[in-house]
């Protein structure tokens, strides 16, 4: 439904504008989704590729901590001696103004003991690589995760903005045009009618 704005010539030329405005609008959010419906895809496919390893490790790191309890007992009181992880670190990129977590942890060549070797063997250091392999691959899982979850709720909100310029702005910018064109247009033909009954008024008078 248009909106009865006054017919005016300068009314017309910011409904034109704000029409133009609109569409470009429309466009904007139209290639920001699809680039990020693209990002969104292909984090997708690393996802179900990281997915896959990490439930193998995950299967093996427990595997190889059973065996290891099998030989030497429970390994809990060996894991006290293992630092916690501090090297993680959180930064961000951006794209299409949406900010996408980089999660890094720094990796170490080789296997750092921290107990002794008297009272544990070869086993339990396979466990402890075997779940370092774990920590790398669900950094890299929850990135993704994390990414996918904004990148999925930007699509959603940039979707509703391109919906309401393209379905509810757009058609009543248009209709506002066709409206203020149309009374403009008749307006002039009255003009032009009612100069012409002048005019032969005019040349009635003068004959």
């Amino acid at each position: 439904m248009a909106v009865q704005a006054v017919p005016t010539k300068g009314n017309l030329m910011n409904s034109k504008k704000s029409l133009e405005l609109s569409k470009l609008g429309y466009e904007l959010l139209d290639k920001k989704r699809n680039i990020l419906i693209r990002e969104l895809m292909s984090l997708i496919d690393k996802a179900k590729s990281i997915q896959g390893k990490i439930d193998k490790a995950y299967e093996e790191a427990y595997g190889a901590l059973e065996s290891a309890n099998v030989t030497i007992g429970f390994c809990d009181q060996f894991s006290r001696a293992v630092a916690e992880e501090d090297s993680l670190t959180l930064s961000y990129r951006s794209v299409m103004g949406v900010e996408i977590p980089i999660v890094t942890i720094e990796e170490k060549n080789g296997l750092d003991l921290q107990y002794g070797f008297y009272t544990t063997n070869s086993l339990l250091d396979n466990a402890q690589l075997k779940f370092i392999e774990a920590k790398y691959l669900t950094a890299q899982l929850a990135e993704i995760e994390n990414s996918v979850y904004r990148l999925a709720n930007a699509i959603s909100t940039t979707q509703r903005r391109a919906n309401a310029l393209k379905n509810i702005m757009i058609p009543r910018f248009e209709d506002t045009v066709k409206y203020i064109t149309d009374a403009l247009d008749e307006k002039d033909r009255e003009e032009f009618s009612r100069l012409k009954v002048i005019k032969r008024q005019k040349q009635s008078e003068d004959e």
